[in-house]
């Protein structure tokens, strides 16, 4: 994706990069040394806390105007929102690389092991599963109760995995409350997620 671009700027991420080591002061360092030893200039660097927030985007790219205007290429160590912030936010016509394949968004356990738990679908039903996700934590994404396939509480999937409807209904019944599951949940409105959304504030 660089070639053909010689000056190049590297911009990290604070935040969810630095948690996952692609994208932190270490790789972007890293990333430095690898593209000098291939012939690249490094013309600067930055690393906002979060490269997705456009304000903290502005504020690095101002403060390395200088270094930015010797750059024919930005290559953003972040996730795919950081790269379309930076892109949204740059003024000079500059060519904006990623460098990152985003998988998923992820909680992070104290091991530092990433797992998908939400899929942001706008309608969340946490409240009603114990906080555990059907929605994400099922491959089929059941939203009442599991599939005929679980078989002796594991999914049919993946036979290492609990079937998280088991795992739901049996938290629901240690506390007496798994008369909740009576209550059907309608079908998914697929209108909350049709991309791309946005939310204005005025």
């Amino acid at each position: 994706m660089l070639e053909g671009h010689r000056a190049i700027f590297l911009i990290g991420c604070g935040e969810c990069a630095t948690q996952c080591c692609t994208g932190g002061e270490r790789e972007v360092a890293a990333m430095a040394q690898l593209l000098k030893g291939h012939g690249k200039d490094i013309v600067g660097s930055a690393i906002p806390q979060a490269p997705c927030v456009a304000a903290q985007v502005k504020k690095e790219l101002a403060q390395h105007a200088k270094a930015l205007q010797a750059a024919d290429a930005v290559l953003v160590l972040a996730c795919g929102l950081g790269v379309q912030t930076v892109k949204d936010n740059e003024r000079k016509g500059i060519a904006i690389i990623p460098a990152c394949d985003t998988l998923f968004g992820a909680s992070l356990d104290s091991k530092g092991n990433f797992y998908e738990k939400c899929s942001l679908c706008g309608e969340c039903v946490l409240d009603l599963t114990a906080a555990r996700c059907p929605v994400t934590l099922c491959p089929k994404g059941m939203r009442n109760g599991p599939c005929s396939g679980v078989n002796n509480g594991k999914c049919e999937i993946d036979n290492d995995m609990d079937c998280v409807w088991v795992l739901i209904y049996q938290e629901l019944a240690q506390k007496g409350k798994e008369g909740a599951l009576k209550k059907i949940q309608k079908p998914r409105n697929f209108k909350k997620t049709a991309k791309p959304r946005k939310l204005i504030f005025h």
